[in-house]
């Protein structure tokens, strides 16, 4: 079932409700903000669907269900969901997050997509903190057919981000994924590094990077919005990957990560094979958070 599929019959019968009353408002929000949808984002619903009740006179629950998923679908519209590229030049993109969500994995992935689609893609090890995170990103771009640019384990990830962009200049490349470390959103020192290779990058290639993306694992519900208030703050992160939505996870932390810090979904992960990213459909994820019961 769908995040919300059944939300608001369960409520009503739960109150005893015909009509819709204010304490059913009240029951909304706070069912929202335990979906992980964020306080300020259930709020915004809320207080909305209870005005435009009010206005149009919305007195059912099953009104007010279809006009709820309306507000849903609207949101979640917010923001430019494709990928940023260069037309006929060089497009850097940033991968950031904290550890275990994703990021490697999903470099993968969109290397396989662009690469299909065209376009030559080269890939940066930045992540010099694990050896096993180079070796796991060299494996994913085998899968996918596209060249690794790395160092050892310890390197300065400045360096390999320099001879990355030096490495895209000489052969044209079309796309630059780099990876980065899966730091803890918590320590200055990691995220000073990380604007300092946003300072390589664009030092060595103007105007890029083009996309910095936050890989957000979905099972993680609110603790993703703190993680994307400072890496936001921190890196420019210009929109996000939301990934394991093939688990228990619901997405309803999308609407909160949107509403709150203007960042789109940019992509989803349905999978663990490399075709299981898909580009960011608002109104078929809008679908699935409605999907009813059985």
């Amino acid at each position: 079932m769908g995040l919300f599929g059944g939300l608001f019959k369960k409520i009503g019968q739960a109150m005893g409700l015909t009509k819709i009353s204010d304490e059913f408002f009240d029951e909304l929000e706070e069912q929202l903000i335990l979906a992980d949808v964020g306080a300020s984002a259930a709020i915004e619903l809320t207080e909305s669907l209870r005005r435009d009740a009010k206005k149009l006179g919305l007195d059912s629950v099953e009104a007010c269900e279809g006009h709820f998923r309306e507000q849903v679908a609207a949101m979640l519209e917010e923001g430019e969901h494709g990928l940023r590229l260069e037309a006929g030049g060089l497009t850097v993109v940033l991968f950031l997050g904290v550890n275990g969500v994703g990021k490697t994995t999903t470099i993968g992935k969109l290397a396989h997509r662009l690469k299909g689609q065209g376009l030559r893609v080269l890939v940066a090890a930045a992540d010099t903190f694990r050896a096993a995170a180079i070796d796991q990103l060299a494996v994913w771009c085998g899968r996918a057919g596209v060249d690794l640019i790395r160092h050892q384990e310890g390197a300065d990830p400045g360096s390999v981000v320099y001879d990355a962009v030096a490495a895209a200049h000489s052969r044209k490349t079309d796309v630059l994924l780099v990876d980065t470390a899966g730091r803890l959103q918590t320590k200055n020192n990691l995220m000073e590094e990380l604007k300092k290779l946003r300072r390589i990058i664009e030092r060595e290639h103007p105007g890029q990077p083009g996309e910095a993306l936050l890989v957000l694992d979905a099972t993680t519900g609110q603790n993703a919005l703190s993680q994307a208030k400072l890496f936001k703050e921190a890196a420019g992160v210009t929109g996000v990957v939301l990934t394991k939505l093939d688990g228990t996870a619901k997405g309803g932390v999308i609407l909160g990560v949107q509403h709150e810090y203007g960042l789109p979904v940019k992509f989803s992960g349905w999978g663990e094979g490399i075709d299981d990213l898909e580009p960011f459909d608002p109104q078929g994820f809008c679908r699935r958070l409605f999907e009813a019961e059985g």
